[in-house]
């Protein structure tokens, strides 16, 4: 069985959803599919800061109002190093801020309005391959939830299909990127407790790295920094009480029963191009990033607003010079981000085998930081996010 559409979209994360309602704007159709169901996208809880540009595009695009309601504006986050909190504050600095609001609350609005908006969405279809990339109809072969195949035909195939991409196999094979591993990790928990700051507590100690996040009045998100390998379930809550505190020196630390616990281990990676003919790979198709600068679903959204722009060009007015740009556009961001998140998770980590002397630069670093009005406003700059284009 064979369909037609402008423009398939692999992956119903933020960059697919997203990118199909911005297109449907300009009258554009597409067809989204997804392996998973929709109660598995809306209900796989990740973490969730948003650029000020982010809200904007969800906002004024009429994908999401409840990021303003449900969502929490934190115009500032603490540094600690040293034994004592500084704070950073974005919107005295450069008049900007960030929101929280994690990414399954981003997914669950997408959905929404792309389901009331009559729009093709289809879970439980899994993407095998992409055909006849570099020809002006490239094809997706897909397999539905009963095992029968599905081919899209379309002008454009885009990969928003997560870091085990099969999209990306067409664009750059399945290896072809710049790939970093960092030697630590993150234990993560999520517990039943008041928040213990009022904004995100980013902490460097000499026992290793430790972030103290949010998620609602009654939720918290905690990590501190651990072996690649760790067990999240070996140490009891006590034991894991004890370690963030430790990394927390001068914050009361709110306690309260574990109900998550998970490691999340570090890695950079960038495709060596996120276009081969007609077919674009975005998001983390095309690139991931550490979590300690915020980046992954902002740069996702950053790629959709410049491949929504080039689409539109090429679909709607048969102009190719903004879809032939879009890769190198796009990267010039991803590689800035890819350089905050490196320089954000080196300052505040431990490293393995790192001297006394690493240790003593280290602490020059982020009292170079908080000592400058230059160097606050740099964080803060890059924090918050750097100007996207003009819809």
């Amino acid at each position: 069985m064979t369909e037609r559409t402008r423009v398939a979209i692999v992956g119903a994360g933020p960059a697919g959803l997203l990118l199909s309602h911005l297109l449907a704007e300009a009258g554009i159709a597409s067809i989204v599919i997804d392996s998973r169901t929709r109660e598995q996208i809306e209900k796989t809880i990740r973490a969730g800061i948003l650029e000020q540009g982010t809200v904007e595009v969800l906002t004024e695009s009429g994908a999401s109002d409840r990021v303003l309601t449900v969502g929490r504006r934190h115009d500032g986050i603490h540094l600690g190093f040293d034994g004592e909190l500084h704070h950073i504050d974005f919107a005295e600095l450069i008049g900007r801020g960030v929101w929280l609001y994690p990414q399954h609350e981003v997914l669950i609005d997408l959905i929404a309005a792309r389901l009331a908006d009559g729009q093709d969405l289809r879970f439980g279809v899994t993407a095998q391959r992409v055909e006849d990339a570099d020809s002006d109809r490239p094809r997706v072969i897909a397999t539905d939830a009963e095992g029968a195949e599905l081919v899209i035909e379309a002008e454009v195939v885009v990969g928003a299909d997560g870091s085990r991409s099969v999209v990306r196999q067409a664009v750059v094979g399945s290896h072809g990127g710049y790939f970093r591993e960092y030697p630590f990790a993150w234990f993560g928990i999520l517990c039943e407790a008041p928040p213990s700051s009022d904004e995100l507590i980013y902490s460097n100690s000499p026992d290793g790295f430790a972030l103290i996040s949010q998620r609602s009045p009654t939720v918290q998100r905690m990590y501190f920094q651990c072996d690649p390998d760790a067990d999240p379930q070996a140490p009891s809550e006590e034991e894991i009480w004890e370690e963030l505190q430790k990394r927390t020196p001068g914050t009361a630390l709110n306690e309260g029963p574990i109900f998550q616990r998970d490691v999340l281990r570090f890695r950079s990676f960038v495709a060596y191009g996120m276009r081969r003919g007609r077919a674009v790979i975005v998001g983390d198709a095309a690139h991931t990033v550490p979590p300690t600068g915020a980046k992954g679903m902002n740069l996702a959204v950053a790629d959709v607003v410049l491949l929504d722009r080039a689409l539109r060009a090429l679909l709607l007015e048969r102009d190719e010079r903004p879809f032939d740009a879009f890769a190198e556009q796009a990267m010039k961001r991803v590689w800035k981000a890819q350089q905050f998140s490196w320089w954000m998770t080196s300052m505040l980590h431990q490293q393995p085998g790192a001297s006394d002397f690493d240790r003593m630069r280290q602490l020059g670093e982020l009292r170079t930081v908080v000592d400058s009005t230059a160097g606050m406003s740099y964080l803060a700059e890059a924090y918050t996010g750097w100007p996207l284009p003009a819809r």
